[in-house]
């Protein structure tokens, strides 16, 4: 007696859910582009300018300044690696890879779910690959204070998954998406990342996306203490660091919701 089986049932499976994230995180990781913008540029800003100035040594928070500068570029990296992730993926379902998709048994909020996971591993590897090189180098922290930082680097990028997502769908171009990940230097200059700001620009910097994204990495670090070339600048209350990630969050999720809809309408 033969028994009837659905075919679709071992496809919707978490194994084979598990082998297409591997392969796809696989094939992602294989971009030399990108994993270059994603990894290797942000560590060799932080070898650059974390661990071999003359002032990297010199004490912030309950660290040094090696361990702050490593926080902020690797925000910068993880934010890289979210945008560009969820950007290619809005362009994959644009240009027809949700049709072919939808010809397989994989359901289309598996291939969500799956994108979300390779996005968060992504933004996972330049975090690691940092703060390793900050290990074996001057960096700086007490252990838990390093897991916070390590922790809320990789939650701190998930509002730009939205914001690659929304120039994935504005744009149906490559371009436009690789252009979105350049903006985030300019974005991370503006955020306190690379260098320390004061006067207007610090004051500008408050109300860009990575500039509460960065301090709420460094939050466990300085205790939202400030820095700037002379020394101590200030500090930035907890309740405002996140109510700018949690605003631009929903700037972007807002976007996205928008842009979907006028996607949806024009068909």
């Amino acid at each position: 007696m033969t028994v009837a089986t659905n075919p679709r049932a071992h496809v919707r499976g978490g194994y084979d859910l598990g082998r297409y994230i591997a392969m796809d995180f696989r094939r992602n990781l294989r971009n030399v582009g990108n994993s270059f913008f994603v990894i290797v540029l942000p560590t060799a800003l932080f070898l650059f300018f974390g661990a071999s100035m003359d002032w990297s040594g010199e004490p912030v928070g309950v660290g040094n300044v090696s361990a702050w500068t490593m926080i902020a570029i690797a925000s910068y990296g993880a934010a890289m690696a979210t945008t560009s992730m969820a950007g290619s993926a809005a362009l994959e379902i644009q240009q027809g890879w949700g049709r072919q998709l939808a010809l397989t048994a994989m359901p289309h909020g598996a291939f969500i779910v799956a994108k979300a996971a390779i996005a968060v591993a992504m933004a996972a590897l330049p975090v690691l690959v940092l703060n390793l090189a900050g290990v074996f180098t001057v960096a700086d922290m007490p252990p838990g204070v390093w897991l916070a930082t390590v922790a809320l680097t990789i939650a701190g990028s998930l509002p730009f998954a939205f914001y690659g997502l929304a120039i994935g769908l504005s744009f149906r171009s490559d371009a436009a998406v690789g252009a979105a990940t350049g903006l985030l230097v300019i974005l991370s200059f503006l955020g306190n990342a690379f260098m320390p700001l004061d006067g207007v620009l610090l004051d500008i910097g408050r109300f860009t996306p990575m500039y509460g994204i960065v301090a709420l990495a460094r939050y466990p670090l300085t205790d939202g203490d400030l820095v700037s070339m002379g020394g101590a600048a200030g500090s930035d209350p907890l309740w405002m660091v996140l109510t700018n990630v949690a605003a631009w969050t929903v700037v972007f999720a807002v976007a996205c919701l928008l842009l979907q809809r006028r996607r949806t309408t024009r068909r």
